[in-house]
């Protein structure tokens, strides 16, 4: 099974968004490794959200 490449396009625009990380240093990421840093970016915003 493969990762849609929208899907990793996605995250990597997530990532670079919120840590200002390069798509080289997002794409260089375990697909686990990638998908935790998002959950920790949608919950930091999540959270400035609620103020």
């Amino acid at each position: 099974m493969t990762y849609a490449a929208d899907r990793i396009e996605e995250e990597a625009a997530y990532l670079a968004y919120h840590f200002h990380w390069s798509l080289d240093s997002v794409l260089d990421l375990e697909h686990a490794d990638r998908r935790r840093y998002v959950e920790r970016a949608a919950t930091l915003v999540e959270r400035a959200a609620q103020g």
